[in-house]
């Protein structure tokens, strides 16, 4: 069940993440490079360098969860932060215009090859 909801903090963490990133290592960062403890409710946001993928980490009555998000075709669209800050506070609308507001990614079109014309023997 989705719990996230307008009345808790929401932090995103300014660098880009690696994805295969799991409970146990999504929470070091919490605790080693934003100084924030993931007991205390709160929920982390983190995003890979392409803005293509999203996890938010969150402590639940039964335990750590995850959300994951990714996209099949656009990019995240993240609000301007200082990334000298460890973490950057959101609130839940901003949560939700990062996650509908997806802005399509330039496709840079790849010049087909000429197609091999047979020679007559």
């Amino acid at each position: 069940m989705f719990h996230l909801h307008d009345k808790l903090k929401y932090f995103l963490y300014p660098a880009p993440v690696d994805m295969r990133k799991s409970f146990y290592t999504l929470s070091g960062i919490v605790t080693s490079l934003m100084k924030r403890n993931v007991q205390d409710g709160e929920v982390f946001i983190f995003v890979n360098r392409r803005l293509t993928t999203m996890k938010i980490l969150h402590l639940e009555h039964g335990g750590l969860v995850i959300y994951h998000k990714k996209l099949e075709s656009g990019v995240f669209k993240l609000p301007g932060f200082d990334e000298s800050l460890t973490s950057h506070a959101l609130s839940w609308h901003d949560l939700m215009m990062i996650v509908r507001n997806v802005k399509p990614k330039k496709r840079l079109l790849k010049r087909r090859q000429k197609e091999a014309s047979f020679q007559d023997f």
